[in-house]
């Protein structure tokens, strides 16, 4: 298997047209999930909630996958949140980065959570599972997401507790972070819940949603489609039954060019 190469190595091989930026961090959660940091190239723009195709040289090919941009369109440094595949062809040796290592990056990002993308409400929902927190973590720590809703509650489900620790620690920083802290404070929710382990909120969000426990859990009224907005990131079963449940709420599926109610993002769903 071809491992990571230094930044500088990296340059000398990636194909024109590319950026090739260099690893900052790398924080490693559990043994299936880990987050990474690089450099941003001046030129690169996206808005807070897109992603990116982002990769690696695999025996001499750049080989690619999407990955939601986990950092505000603000940052200095571009942000990633992951699973690993043991057997996967670009995660089997993305997980294997270090502070220096390379990654291959795109010019242009693109996606459908964002927030041009849904009309005008009041309380923002953002409904994710496993790494699909990551355009989510992009999202809460965007001023402008304060700006344009009153109450902003981020729900994240996974299997086991351990999972659950990016999502903590992303609204932890979010909270006391200098730009961005005084605008979410008071308006952003944190819910988390876990499938496989004890846990004070346990189950799948669309079983406490249609339950109506997330919503006495959170003493706010059902989904209302004069003032709810939301959006969802997972599984594509999560997604299909989240989407369903907002649409049964009289709801409406929005898009970059028809903003709607209610956004997803396929590029993740298998």
């Amino acid at each position: 298997m071809t491992l990571p190469l230094p930044a500088s190595a990296l340059a000398d091989q990636a194909p024109d047209g590319l950026f090739v930026e260099t690893v900052t961090s790398v924080t490693h959660y559990t043994d299936r999930l880990f987050r990474f940091r690089t450099t941003r190239p001046g030129s690169f723009r996206f808005r807070s909630g897109e992603f990116a195709m982002i990769g690696l040289l695999a025996e001499g090919k750049p080989l690619y996958r999407a990955y939601s941009i986990a950092s505000p369109a603000w940052a200095d440094e571009l942000e990633f949140f992951s699973i690993k595949v043991p057997d996967g062809p670009l995660t089997s040796r993305l997980q294997q980065i270090r502070p220096g290592d390379g990654l291959l990056l795109r010019k242009k990002a693109t996606g459908t959570l964002v927030l041009d993308a849904l009309t005008p409400g009041r309380r923002l929902y953002m409904f994710s599972t496993g790494t699909g927190i990551a355009p989510f973590a992009s999202l809460i720590r965007d001023p402008q997401t304060y700006e344009t809703f009153e109450e902003v509650i981020l729900t994240h489900t996974c299997r086991e507790v351990g999972e659950l620790q990016y999502g903590f620690d992303v609204v932890r920083e979010t909270l006391a972070d200098p730009l961005v802290g005084d605008y979410a404070r008071g308006k952003l929710r944190h819910y988390a819940t876990v499938t496989r382990e004890d846990y004070a909120r346990r189950g799948r969000i669309t079983d406490l949603m249609a339950s109506g426990a997330l919503f006495a859990d959170l003493g706010v009224p059902p989904l209302d489609p004069t003032v709810d907005r939301g959006m969802i990131c997972g599984s594509l079963a999560m997604l299909q039954d989240t989407r369903a449940l907002l649409l049964a709420a009289g709801l409406s599926e929005g898009a970059n060019s028809a903003p709607s109610t209610f956004v997803t993002e396929r590029a993740f769903a298998e």
